[in-house]
């Protein structure tokens, strides 16, 4: 059986989150289609931890090699690192927040990285290890039009999923909400999204 990671980073419930409402739809039209297990991970709720010295340094040593202090610390890139392994589509939801990603999807991405399992240095440059896995990117922006010169949200995290070796990475967007037809955006970009799970 296949599995979707569905990731969202809105601060915003279930209820009041377009980038939530847009996620849950591709997830579920995935899920229907694909017969996949899900696994859901709220970042925003969840408060990740910023990567700090220590934790970066118990993160690239080998788990064998632990201290406890260092396995303590390790432990919850360990599990997100295993959930993005084991995940043959990845939905993620998120808004734009000033320009860029939430905090908690930055953290996230800071978690996952790691040299020699997510992705390696060759003589050539980075080479990514999850390479075979989908991505869908749901986004949701109050003024910031998806894919313009003043987004550097999904064009960071485009890179970075391609980074680790997830190059197959799809964009269904209710962008600049806030300003006129707002509502029909989002209605379309609902559309799209359904469109897209199918």
């Amino acid at each position: 059986m296949s599995t979707i990671l569905y990731l969202t980073a809105s601060i915003r419930s279930e209820s009041e989150s377009v980038s939530r409402g847009l996620g849950q739809r591709l997830v579920d039209g995935l899920a229907a289609r694909t017969g996949a297990a899900v696994i859901t991970r709220d970042l925003a709720a969840d408060d990740l931890p910023h990567v700090s010295a220590a934790r970066f340094a118990a993160n690239l040593t080998p788990s064998a090699e632990r201290t406890p202090e260092q396995a303590d610390l390790a432990a919850i890139a360990d599990t997100l690192i295993a959930e993005l392994q084991a995940a043959d589509i990845i939905v993620i939801a998120s808004p734009i927040y000033n320009f860029g990603a939430p905090a908690s999807l930055k953290a996230w991405a800071d978690l996952v990285a790691r040299a020699g399992t997510t992705f390696r240095y060759t003589a050539t440059g980075p080479e990514g290890l999850l390479t075979g896995k989908k991505a869908y990117l749901a986004i949701a922006s109050g003024g910031t039009p998806v894919g313009s010169d003043i987004d550097f949200m999904s064009r960071w995290l485009t890179f970075f999923l391609g980074f680790l070796g997830i190059a197959d990475v799809d964009i269904v967007a209710a962008d600049a909400i806030m300003g006129e037809g707002g509502e029909a955006k989002i209605a379309a970009a609902q559309d799209a999204a359904i469109g897209l799970a199918a």
